[in-house]
């Protein structure tokens, strides 16, 4: 292989990849890039056995060849050099790099020995715009597990129905979904399980992408493949069903307060800082409006700290109501909501409570209550 290209746009690729090289691995390999000389490109490539990504970028290509050589090492002698022209040379198991007076040579290891990356071939694909795919994935992939205790739950179920894309997330504790609008209807319903961490590397590259995205899924549904410009994510698939979450979002309430999310996020926050040694419980009272305006109390109280109440006017319809909630979990999903009001709905201070943005039908998130004395 005999190569020439511009450092800027190599440091950016090896940049790309670098999210997909294993840290921890029995297979080395793994631990290397790939680069191969592709339809007059060159091509990145990097995996850690659950994710693949590759990236093209233009080169002057010589000699055809490929190589594998250590991630790191590369990437950051490329990052160092200035931005100029890079000339790449393959002898025999190394890779020699030349910019201007600067010159290396990196082992490295035969290309055919690099984990083989699936293509996703006869499989159905869904075309959805970037922002759209972008919007779902922060409002949703936060309330994901962590722990492998249930594996789907580690995953974001995604649903391709009609002209719809519901991602739905759910840790035992709360339920995260979203919908949104595919560009096209889809011929066959399908439903698949991505790992967050997959869901998490696509959306860090979504933030440059203009055109649309394709979603392929193999037809055995073990592998989801993302093509962006430039870029391919292949993420192995969780095998399993997802809940039936539909059955835990309810479906009336007693209570029904509108607040603003700005005010809402900021009492929110104040009062966890009193909620650290409390188990970060945060206690909402609303109360509707006999003459003037509602408000709705959000508290915390420590033994060991103290405690602190702020109040924030509410239109509360219905009943006056308390419920408490962790508050962590108030402040993951009112930082991801970016209308300027939220409705809070509650029915008992041991039912679930549901937060819905207002002026929008594409997300509903559903927080369990703690369990307090009041």
């Amino acid at each position: 292989m005999k190569v020439s290209c511009v450092q800027e746009n190599l440091s950016k690729g090896l940049g790309i990849v670098g999210r997909a090289v294993a840290t921890r691995t029995t297979l080395p390999i793994t631990n290397n890039v790939l680069i191969a000389t592709e339809d007059s490109r060159l091509r990145l490539t990097a995996t850690n056995l659950e994710i693949a990504i590759s990236c093209w970028i233009g080169a002057m290509v010589e000699e055809e060849g490929a190589i594998t050589v250590p991630a790191r090492v590369l990437s950051e002698f490329i990052s160092s050099l200035p931005s100029e022209r890079i000339d790449l040379h393959v002898v025999r198991q190394s890779l020699e790099l030349k910019c201007l007076r600067f010159e290396a040579r990196i082992s490295g290891l035969d290309a055919d020995d690099f984990p083989p990356i699936p293509k996703v071939g006869d499989g159905k694909t869904y075309q959805i715009e970037p922002d759209a795919l972008r919007a779902a994935i922060n409002q949703v992939v936060f309330a994901t597990a962590s722990e492998d205790t249930r594996p789907v739950l580690t995953g974001v179920s995604a649903e391709f129905e009609d002209e719809t894309l519901t991602l739905a997330a759910a840790d035992g504790f709360r339920l995260a979904v979203h919908r949104a609008p595919l560009s096209g209807s889809v011929d066959e319903r399908a439903e698949i399980i991505i790992p967050s961490r997959s869901l998490i590397e696509l959306n860090r590259l979504l933030a440059d992408q203009k055109e649309t995205v394709d979603i392929s899924i193999n037809p055995n549904k073990s592998q989801v493949l993302f093509r962006l410009k430039d870029i391919e994510i292949v993420s192995q698939l969780l095998q399993g069903t997802f809940p039936n979450y539909r059955q835990l979002i309810p479906q009336s309430s007693t209570t029904r307060s509108t607040v603003s999310t700005p005010e809402f996020l900021r009492a929110t926050k104040t009062a966890s800082i009193f909620a650290r040694d409390g188990n970060g419980i945060v206690r909402l009272q609303m109360t509707p409006a006999e003459a003037g305006q509602g408000s709705m109390n959000i508290s915390a109280r420590s033994e060991q700290v103290g405690d602190n109440v702020g109040e924030i006017d509410a239109e509360v319809e219905g009943e006056a109501a308390k419920i408490a909630f962790n508050g962590k979990y108030l402040i993951d999903v009112l930082s991801v909501i970016h209308e300027g009001q939220v409705t809070l709905e509650t029915t008992t201070p041991s039912s679930p409570g549901v937060l819905r943005p207002v002026g929008s039908e594409t997300y509903v998130h559903i927080i369990m209550p703690m369990f307090v004395q009041w």
